[in-house]
């Protein structure tokens, strides 16, 4: 970023109401949030340059979390410092996670509401999502054999042993596997020029490395330390979005036996068709585990280690995006992301849906809507809920 991109301070209140229009406003994902961002802060207010911006977004795909959320984060950041990527978050995330938070305690307060058709349409609809979400990742991230083979031996290992240490030890093999093959990430752009130094980055580094050890030890199931425990672990270790997030909250949520299929797919297909970044579904889960303060405890964990990386790693990036090891490596974790998606697809969110011939037909034909006839992802959520009370 120029000297001119850096400069000019905004205040928080202002950054505030900027990105609360686009938490309102931001249907269809992660792809599409960073569409309205860079005709936000590019195209209308010339707050980032085009390089600066892409560099922003690359930087934010290499880390774990959220990346729509992160890129919002560090144009405020960049624009405001830590009071300004705090109003970033704030505004981007508000609005969906009230909506999650009063959703979990509509399901809370009527119970069989959990069972309903409506449900049933939104799990089918949940297929389709994250059956287009395997295809688009997989043509973008496994380009190559190598890949595809990566990702199809992760998905085969975790549909074998599909528990948490697994998913681990699956990314890193990928990651080991893609030095071993020395795959091309891409070739570095010109230098690196991010005007904003973070003071003392190792800081943030180490207490997202604390964190992390925190988050893996045992802890009472349903308490609000294993609420946010299970959240900071997810937004921790997940590399490649909302969709990814999947499996990592359905090993702890669901296999644990909190929470039913029937629920967890509810919330995350009801998440599909608001606003704002995807992450807040994790509102929804610590609303249904612990009311009021699970919801706000589960939307700080599961966005605070992408938080903490974004500090730690502007200035770690110049070196990132240069060493061609890391790079491999990265390439190879990517590729393990989508076989870690494709086997999700799999288990729960095939074998909780798919029960029969129009149980198919039905997912289908969403998937026909979302991935050929290019629908909108917030309006076939309806849609899909209302196929569901009318067949199921």
């Amino acid at each position: 970023m120029t000297e001119k991109d850096s400069t000019g301070s905004v205040s928080g209140w202002q950054i505030f109401k900027i990105f609360l229009r686009l938490g309102l406003t931001s249907f269809g994902g992660p792809a599409a949030h960073l569409g309205f961002f860079h005709d936000e802060f590019v195209n209308r207010r010339k707050w980032l340059s085009a390089e600066a911006f892409g560099e922003v977004v690359v930087l934010c795909q290499l880390l774990p979390g959220p990346a729509s959320s992160q890129v919002g984060l560090t144009i405020g950041l960049l624009r405001g410092r830590y009071q300004g990527a705090f109003a970033a978050w704030l505004g981007f995330t508000l609005p969906s996670a009230l909506l999650m938070t009063l959703f979990a305690f509509g399901l809370t307060l009527w119970p069989e509401a959990s069972s309903g058709g409506w449900v049933h349409g939104l799990k089918l609809f949940v297929v389709a999502v994250v059956a287009q979400a395997v295809w688009q990742m997989g043509r973008v991230l496994c380009p190559d054999q190598p890949r595809r083979v990566i990702a199809l031996l992760v998905a085969s290992g975790l549909l074998w042993v599909g528990t948490a240490w697994v998913q681990l030890l699956m990314l890193a093999l990928a990651a080991a596997a893609g030095v071993r093959l020395n795959l091309n990430a891409g070739k570095a752009a010109e230098p690196m020029t991010v005007g904003i130094q973070v003071r003392k980055p190792w800081r943030f580094a180490v207490l997202f490395a604390c964190l992390l050890v925190f988050s893996l030890m045992p802890l009472a199931p349903g308490s609000l330390a294993w609420v946010g425990a299970e959240l900071y672990k997810a937004g921790a270790l997940v590399f490649g979005g909302g969709h990814v997030v999947l499996p990592w909250l359905q090993e702890g949520f669901v296999e644990s036996g909190q929470m039913t299929a029937d629920t967890f797919l509810a919330g995350y297909g009801a998440a599909q068709a608001l606003p704002g970044p995807l992450f807040t579904f994790s509102a929804f889960l610590g609303g249904i585990e612990a009311g009021i303060s699970g919801a706000m405890i589960a939307v700080l964990a599961v966005f605070l280690p992408g938080t903490l990386l974004v500090f730690a790693g502007l200035p770690l990036w110049r070196w990132i995006r240069k060493h061609e090891k890391a790079r491999a490596a990265l390439a190879g974790v990517n590729a393990g992301v989508v076989g870690l998606l494709l086997a999700a697809l799999y288990d729960p969110v095939w074998t909780s849906a798919v029960q029969g011939s129009m149980d198919f037909a039905i997912a289908l034909l969403l998937w026909l809507a979302l991935a050929v006839l290019r629908w909108p992802v917030w309006g076939l959520a309806p849609v899909s809920a209302i196929l569901g009370v009318v067949f199921f």
